[in-house]
Parts: structure tokens; C-alpha cells; sequence
């Protein structure tokens, strides 16, 4: 069960990246404002201690319009960010994850009667749903997808969480289908991370992850840290090349975390190398 532990570094950061833009049409300057403080924030640990106020923030402004798809996107994210980075109570993250995954349903069904359930539905029905999203769903794409993975994340021991994989899958290959570059080219990086899940000899397909992640790397012009940290962690790991990893995590640890939109990701990326390069030797 440990290979379908997710990223949950990954899936917080990812999650909290595009939430300026959400709250800056839903509710104005204050909210705009608030999510560029946390994208911008070079300290981890003031985030975890705020964010719980936040979240209750949303659910406000949820209460207020229930109907609200942008401001249930947006919820989504949060909860589904603070559930994975910095939530280590597993039934408290389920029920985090539970409730990120539960908006960006509810934001599914207002944007499109067809949409409501559509999780639930068979895979090859879900699939055509999906495949007629355009451009302008994207964002929807994105973070019912990251939503979605992170419920899985949180019940990692769940064979049917589990089993909704490839359907978070079929989302994000639809976003890099529809606007590869949508938030700093991280669908890519989910793919490649979904592509390495698993060694080669169970099925994994960690060529196909190693495109995805120099695609994303490329599509960030190498500023989103944390593609260089799963592309060390999935894929360098799982063919044994030590250059590579070293490389990789170096070129994080040296580069400059401060980045407009990244820079909390950027700074839990350095963590990550550091970690990463001090097991090195133990693992290769």
C-alpha cells in the first residue's frame, strides 16, 4: 500500500497554486490579497498556523452563495492544501480531504447538470463526459483533480479510493490536452508522478513520467522547484541514476526559492532536497 501513498507535498502545493486568480473574481481585493500572501510566503510554518482561520474564512463565503462555483473551487484547494501538507492525523486528513473533494463536486454540479456525479459514473461514461470540456473548464479540470487526489491520498488504505485513480488520470491528461501551460505546466507533473507510482515489472511507465516531468520543468522555465524534487523522487529513484537525483536536488537547493506564486513551494521544495540528498546514500 505504500506505492499509492501520494505525494502529499506535491498535492498541497499544487492545490494552493491558481487561488489568487479564484478569489480575485469571487470576492474582490481582501481574498486576492490574502492567497498571494500564502503563495508568497517563505515562512511554512506562519501558513500552517493561519490557515485554519482562512478555511473558515471560505466556508463563509460559502454559506453566503452556496451556488458559487468559483468560491467552491476555491475551497477545494484550501482544504485539500491543508489536509495534505500539514494535517498528520489521518482521520482528521480524511475528513479534510473529504470536504475538498466534496466542494469541487458541488462546483461541478453548478457549472454543468452533467457534471453532477460524474465521478460515480462507469469509467468509459465518465470518460466521454469529460472529453467534452473545452479550454474554459480547465480550471474546473484542475482542481476536481487534485481534489480527487488527494481523497486518495488521505485513504491510501482504501482499495475503492484507490480505484478512482484512473479517473484523476483522464482529468489531468485532459488539462495538459486543453492548456498544458495552465498553472506552471503541473499537470504535467501530476502525470509524471501518476507514470511512477509504481515500478516498471507492476506496471509503471517511468519513461513516459520522465516527459512529464522535463515538460513541466520546461514549461516553469525551471522556477517551480518542485518539479525538479518528483523528478528526482519518482523517477531517478525508481531507475537508479544517482547523477541524476543528485543533479537535480542540487540545482534546488542552490537556486533562489523566491519566486512570485511559488515562493512557499519553492521553500518546501528545498526541504524535500535536503531530505532527499541526505538519503542518498542508503538508497543508491
Amino acid at each position: 500500500m505504500r506505492l499509492f501513498r501520494l505525494f502529499p507535498l506535491l498535492l498541497a502545493l499544487l492545490g494552493l497554486s491558481g487561488c489568487a486568480s479564484l478569489f480575485s473574481s469571487a470576492t474582490g481585493k481582501l481574498t486576492n490579497n490574502l492567497s498571494s500572501a500564502i503563495l508568497n510566503q517563505d515562512d511554512p510554518e506562519t501558513v500552517e498556523a493561519g490557515m485554519p482561520s482562512y478555511l473558515l474564512l471560505v466556508d463563509s463565503l460559502v454559506e453566503g452563495d452556496p451556488q458559487d462555483e468559483k468560491m467552491l473551487l476555491a475551497g477545494s484547494k484550501l482544504y485539500g492544501a491543508y489536509a495534505a501538507a500539514f494535517v498528520r492525523e489521518p482521520e482528521r486528513a480524511k475528513r479534510l480531504a473529504r470536504k475538498a473533494r466534496d466542494y469541487s463536486n458541488r462546483a461541478l454540479c453548478m457549472h454543468d447538470a452533467m457534471l453532477c456525479g460524474v465521478m460515480d459514473k462507469p469509467y468509459d461514461d465518465f470518460a466521454a463526459v469529460i472529453a467534452t470540456l473545452k479550454v474554459a473548464e480547465v480550471p474546473l479540470l484542475y482542481t476536481s483533480g487534485t481534489a480527487w487526489a488527494g481523497w486518495i491520498q488521505a485513504n491510501s488504505g482504501d482499495w475503492n479510493a484507490i480505484a478512482t485513480l484512473p479517473k484523476v488520470k483522464t482529468l489531468m491528461a485532459r488539462v495538459v490536452e486543453l492548456d498544458e501551460t495552465y498553472s506552471h505546466g503541473e499537470g504535467h507533473l501530476y502525470l509524471g508522478v501518476f507514470d511512477t507510482l509504481l515500478p516498471p515489472a507492476l506496471g509503471g511507465k517511468p519513461e513516459q513520467g520522465r516527459m512529464h516531468f522535463e515538460r513541466a520543468i520546461e514549461l516553469s522555465a525551471g522556477r517551480d522547484l518542485m518539479a525538479k524534487v518528483e523528478y528526482a523522487r519518482r523517477y531517478a529513484r525508481i531507475v537508479y541514476d544517482r547523477e541524476l537525483h543528485d543533479r537535480l536536488l542540487q540545482e534546488v537547493l542552490d537556486a533562489n526559492a523566491a519566486e512570485p506564486g511559488l515562493t512557499l513551494s519553492n521553500v518546501l521544495a528545498q526541504r524535500e532536497a535536503k531530505v532527499l540528498l541526505g538519503s542518498a546514500d542508503s538508497y543508491f
